[in-house]
């Protein structure tokens, strides 16, 4: 399954994508938070059919793969902000944009007479791909998310725990809900360049549940979930060049790995919790 001859050659030859991976790693970790704070993990799966969809018509036309990616994503991430308001509405509409952008991107790809790499390489990421503008405008976009995720850091925080206490206070959900849409548009664009648009969920969710399953803090669960991004994105590509398989098989086993390894943290954890508020009460009969 691997081999790793003239492996430092291979690494030069990708350094482009593992820089665009460390950076998407450690953005898609940061706005995963909030993607679980605000239980959207379904609107991400959603955003990645019509980014894909995009991504394929772009590929079709000749056009940057990266900005038709970019506007499939922001048409959908507008539309499920501004219809879906409520949950059952945005999980209908949600239910209604994935099929239709699916079977846009696979009509584009059927349509398409080049190489059949490019068209697989949509679904399940390239290694090999990013060239330096495309890096310069991944790199561009993911800073962009990241600089507006921490502008609005608190009142975001603070409307994705209690939206109605927070509207109440003031906080303007809607405009807040919409702009988080778009950044979540944004960062799922940049992901289906590295990892594809049927598993971006590795990166964008994965990470942040695993945070979450060993610390409720604010400050550290942000700090691991960028950390397990940034391992599953970089370590996925540095995996798969001494592989045969496609690079996302990679990242996606390394995200669900530290899943689990967390969710196991995390029951131990718990357990001995109960099993130390139980002593007391031994003690007291």
């Amino acid at each position: 399954m691997f081999d790793f001859a003239n492996y430092g050659e291979l690494v030069a030859l990708v350094q482009n994508s593992i820089v665009a991976a460390a950076v998407l790693g450690i953005v898609g970790g940061l706005i995963g938070v909030f993607v679980m704070q605000r239980d959207m993990a379904f609107a991400v799966h959603g955003i990645s059919e019509l980014s894909f969809a995009g991504a394929a018509g772009a590929l079709l036309i000749g056009a940057n793969v990266v900005l038709g990616s970019l506007v499939g994503s922001l048409i959908a991430a507008v539309l499920i902000g501004l219809l879906g308001a409520k949950a059952r509405d945005r999980n209908s509409i949600i239910g209604v944009l994935m099929p239709f952008g699916l079977g846009l991107g696979i009509l584009f790809l059927a349509l398409y007479p080049g190489r059949s790499a490019n068209k697989f390489g949509l679904l399940t990421g390239q290694i090999i791909s990013v060239d330096i503008p495309q890096l310069g405008l991944l790199v561009t976009l993911s800073v962009v998310v990241l600089v507006a995720l921490l502008v609005v850091w608190r009142p975001l925080t603070f409307d994705s725990l209690d939206a109605d206490v927070a509207a109440a206070r003031g906080v303007p959900s809607r405009a807040l809900s919409l702009g988080f849409m778009v950044l979540l548009g944004l960062t799922v664009a940049v992901s289906v360049q590295i990892i594809g648009s049927l598993l971006v969920l590795a990166l964008l969710v994965t990470p942040a549940a695993a945070a979450l399953r060993v610390s409720s803090s604010p400050l550290l669960v942000p700090l691991l979930s960028m950390l397990f991004g940034f391992v599953s994105a970089v370590g996925g590509i540095l995996l798969a060049l001494g592989g045969s398989l496609p690079i996302s098989p990679y990242i996606t086993t390394i995200s669900f790995l530290i899943y689990v390894v967390c969710r196991i943290v995390g029951a131990r954890k718990a357990a001995g919790r109960r099993a130390s508020a139980r002593l007391p009460l031994q003690a007291a009969r």
